[in-house]
């Protein structure tokens, strides 16, 4: 192993990880909604982070390989995220055709960390997709690497998910101002239910 080819491996993982991460998704979703209220923002973006980098490491690891004999497992996985994503859908629906008040209430108020935190682990860890990408495709690709300088492949995957959603849920904060009218909480609700929709049939209908 020399630094140049640390270097390489580490800027290849950076580029692949954010490739598979910065995409319109349910935990992209969340963590923008948490920015914009300004609420959790460390503990989502470190709950988001710590898991990616614990489905990184699995995958650079060799985990891939039990992940893929387990099919009946990703399919338990997939009906339970389908739900939830379902339900979480139905909750953003439901404040898109509230009331004016209601709407800058719901904005405005705190949700306890706790459940922050859980409904951000469902989102991530309910996602079967969240497997196929970090465990089975990136796990794949750094395997083309030797050891050290796959881990190293890992480490830039793993940097690259705390810049991306480090950036997403501080820079959301920038958009306080323009989310103090309830039309933009609409817009924005209105986005995330057919973002967790879409997402939740999608889940279903690849089984």
């Amino acid at each position: 192993m020399t630094v140049t080819s640390a270097a390489t491996a580490a800027l290849s993982g950076l580029g692949f990880g954010l490739s598979l991460i910065v995409a319109i998704g349910a935990q992209n979703a969340f963590v923008l909604r948490q920015g914009v209220r300004g609420q959790h923002i460390l503990p989502v973006v470190a709950v988001c982070a710590l898991s990616d980098a614990v489905l990184i490491a699995a995958g650079v690891g060799g985990f891939g390989v039990l992940v893929e004999s387990m099919p009946g497992l990703l399919t338990v996985v997939r009906y339970l995220g389908a739900a939830f994503l379902l339900g979480y859908a139905l909750l953003a629906a439901k404040r898109v055709f509230a009331s004016s008040a209601l709407i800058t209430e719901a904005a405005g108020a705190s949700v306890a960390l706790g459940a922050t935190v859980l409904t951000c682990l469902a989102l991530t860890w309910l996602n079967p997709h969240v497997y196929l990408d970090t465990v089975l495709l990136l796990g794949s690709f750094a395997n083309t690497y030797t050891s050290p300088d796959k881990w190293f492949l890992g480490a830039g995957a793993m940097l690259g998910s705390v810049v991306w959603f480090s950036a997403l849920g501080y820079g959301a904060r920038r958009l306080g101002p323009f989310f103090e009218r309830p039309a933009a909480w609409r817009v924005l609700d209105s986005v995330i239910a057919v973002i967790m929709l879409v997402l939740a049939v999608a889940l279903v209908t690849s089984a």
